[in-house]
């Protein structure tokens, strides 16, 4: 159980759109991603963090360490600013989207439990991701994985002799 320290570890970074943030997995870098996920992410100003979604097997957290922003969650829109604390609870409840309307980076602590297998919903674009063997934000492999329509069905029976 030997510490790490973020300045020793790479930032990653995911740009599509309007989403843009930098992200170093803290507890993936401790070995330890199989109960507890923790990341820290970096957004610039005028960036979003992964499109608005919740979890159906995962409940995630945010703290934010510098920086101001704002959070669209289920019930509303709130500021976000250094030292706030966010709950994201597993279903509907829990759904977020962070977004830096400020004019410096926001940085903030993405803690969650690493369940799987676990579906995340996209109520904005009408998707679902689904997950098993590796929980999402996970390293390992997975067994099934995919983003599909959330209305999308088959016949059960279809090709079944």
């Amino acid at each position: 159980m030997e510490p790490i320290n973020e300045s020793d570890l790479p930032w990653t970074t995911t740009e599509r759109g309007g989403t843009a943030f930098r992200r170093k997995k803290l507890a993936a870098a401790a070995g330890d991603d199989h109960d507890l996920g923790c990341s820290l992410y970096e957004l610039p100003p005028g960036k979003r963090s992964w499109p608005y979604h919740y979890h159906t097997g995962n409940a995630e957290a945010l703290y934010v360490l510098a920086g101001r922003g704002l959070l669209r969650a289920a019930d509303d829109e709130h500021r976000l600013r250094p030292g706030d604390y966010v709950s994201c609870p597993v279903g509907e409840a829990g759904a977020h989207r962070v977004v830096n309307d400020g004019d410096e980076p926001l940085r903030y602590l993405a803690l969650s439990t690493m369940r799987e297998p676990d579906v995340t919903v996209y109520p904005d674009s009408g998707k679902v991701g689904v997950y098993a063997g590796s929980p999402p934000g996970g390293e390992g492999e997975r067994d099934v994985s995919g983003y599909y329509d959330r209305d999308a069905t088959v016949d059960y029976w279809a090709g079944e002799e």
